[in-house]
């Protein structure tokens, strides 16, 4: 069973992958398929050393794994339930985001 350290350095770790929107971006893009480098650069419309710092960073976060194929590397989630997580994840942002019930909220630049 994890400790609570542990479960807050994963969630940390998950947080700082999230951070940034074109780590996000790629998350979502492989939540849909694997892919290559290449596709993945010319899909979010970054450079491929930007992306490979990106990808870099979400592979020490424990988020995405290199698939060697042929001479070629792929990338995919490394866990299939991350996908489930970014959905439910993304989800809750919305509903949260539209259930503006304080009152304040315009004025107080909260919710």
């Amino acid at each position: 069973m994890l400790t609570l350290a542990s479960e807050i350095e994963v969630l940390a770790r998950f947080g700082r992958a999230l951070a940034d929107p074109i780590r996000c971006r790629l998350l979502l893009a492989l939540r849909e398929a694997p892919a290559h480098p290449s596709d993945l650069a010319e899909a979010l419309g970054i450079s491929r050393t930007r992306l490979s710092n990106h990808l870099a960073c979400l592979r020490d976060c424990g988020l995405v794994v290199a698939v060697p194929v042929g001479r070629r590397t792929r990338y995919e989630l490394a866990d299939p339930r991350l996908g489930h997580a970014l959905d439910d994840l993304r989800a809750a942002v919305v509903a949260v985001a539209a259930d503006r019930t304080c009152a304040d909220a315009d004025k107080e630049g909260c919710c």
